[in-house]
């Protein structure tokens, strides 16, 4: 179980990294132009920048306390703040017709809720 726990985290703090990386450093109106980014259109730039910072933490969140043993009860704090970003997300997504992103999104949170009932269930 605890492999399964580390790779799940791995992948899903993959995603948020790379998520984060992109909402905090590609300009707003690039990011609007991809599918999957047209959300962005309506949005701030402070506020697309403010979620790739969250996801950049998330990533942080969702390896460094259990690698570390400092804090390891973050893991599933971070898991659990995720869920609630991915419903944000499948929302978002929803309102624009983009079916399948909700879809990747549903995915992404079955993954958080794997690892935050993993690590509070331990």
């Amino acid at each position: 179980m605890d492999l399964a726990l580390w790779i799940t985290a791995g992948l899903l703090a993959s995603v948020a990294l790379l998520g984060g990386i992109t909402k905090t450093f590609i300009p707003k109106e690039k990011l609007a132009a991809q599918h999957g980014g047209e959300w962005t259109a309506k949005a701030g730039a402070g506020f697309v920048k403010a979620l790739g910072i969250l996801e950049l933490l998330a990533a942080v969140g969702l390896i460094l306390p259990a690698a570390l043993d400092i804090a390891p009860v973050m893991v599933p704090v971070t898991a659990l703040c995720w869920i609630f970003l991915m419903v944000g997300a499948m929302v978002t997504h929803g309102r624009l017709g983009q079916s399948k992103l909700v879809m990747v999104n549903s995915i992404y949170l079955v993954l958080a809720a794997f690892i935050a009932g993993g690590h509070l269930a331990a």
